[in-house]
């Protein structure tokens, strides 16, 4: 089979017929199949995923939750399904456009990438409440990752199989996939501008606090990727540079009080002295940080997945 079309969905039962439709029109040169993760939807969805399987079984397959999980676990449930050599994921709102898809399939089979993303350069969105974060968003995630993708969070995208079959997505990390496919080696990642329409049915279901919540989303990734399986390398340095600045500053407030002491100048007491509670604070976290790092330490080299590592090919 030479696709695999993975679309998650919640609340779109509008769109689905039209959709279907337009993928079939798109992909009349390839063999695919179509896996609708119907994400807790409280529509008509299901039934009319159930209604577009009868009429085609070979193609539509439906899964769906017992509740809504969010994007990532329905991305998940069908990259674990997914049976094509390549796999395409979408949004089911109408906005991803399936004429896209051959141009990314020929960028993987063709040019090698491994990854194709696609890249809304001129979006149909609200510019104050999408375009703007959008834009902010996307320059945080390019200096974090080093990943140069100018939409990172584009629901169109295509990927090797053996990708989506390497990573896993969990949590709301399914903005970051192009991360998680780098830090598994598969480091070429391209991208194509591809053509973006409003949403023709229904609302979209992210609010504002999807921006708050990608950037923790990418600062836990980036902690994972470089500290993850040594995190006393982030903590204990961290811990160390702190006690020695609580102890420099403690020193050179007990050597000022015995200068002056000696000199018979007047002084302040050290406890007098709101640099002595700062020194002592830094003193403080600076043994804390490095313990927190050698319990992480601990728990690094205790985790049964210390030793597993993505390996391309033996021979």
């Amino acid at each position: 089979m030479d696709l695999s079309l993975i679309i998650p969905l919640f609340n779109e039962a509008e769109s689905l017929p039209e959709l279907k439709s337009w993928i079939d029109s798109a992909l009349k040169d390839f063999s695919y199949e179509i896996l609708l993760v119907d994400d807790g939807s409280t529509d008509d969805s299901w039934k009319v995923i159930q209604e577009l399987a009868a009429k085609d079984p070979n193609t539509v397959k439906g899964i769906r939750f017992r509740r809504n999980y969010g994007k990532s676990a329905a991305l998940y449930e069908g990259f674990a399904a997914a049976q094509g050599d390549i796999v395409v994921t979408m949004d089911a709102d109408l906005q991803d456009s399936p004429e896209e898809i051959p141009e990314m399939v020929r960028m993987i089979r063709e040019e090698g990438y491994d990854l194709v993303s696609g890249w809304k350069k001129h979006r149909k969105d609200n510019a104050l409440t999408k375009n703007l974060p959008s834009k902010l968003y996307n320059w945080t995630a390019r200096k974090v990752t080093g990943i140069k993708l100018h939409d990172m969070n584009c629901g169109l995208k295509a990927y090797r199989a053996e990708v989506v079959k390497n990573i896993e997505v969990y949590g709301e990390m399914h903005r970051y996939i192009p991360y998680l496919a780098k830090n598994a080696g598969f480091t070429k990642i391209g991208e194509k501008p591809v053509h973006h329409q409003k949403r023709k049915y229904g609302y979209s279901k992210f609010g504002m606090n999807r921006f708050v919540n990608g950037f923790l989303d990418l600062m836990s990734l980036w902690f994972l990727s470089r500290f993850g399986r040594k995190p006393m390398h982030f903590f204990g340095t961290s811990g160390i540079l702190m006690f020695l600045v609580g102890f420099v500053m403690t020193v050179c407030i007990v050597v000022n009080k015995l200068v002056h002491q000696a000199q018979g100048v007047k002084f302040r007491p050290v406890t007098d002295q709101p640099l002595f509670y700062l020194a002592l604070l830094a003193v403080v976290l600076g043994v804390m940080l490095f313990l927190a790092g050698f319990v992480g330490e601990m728990i690094a080299r205790s985790s049964t997945e210390r030793n597993q590592y993505q390996i391309k090919e033996r021979i």
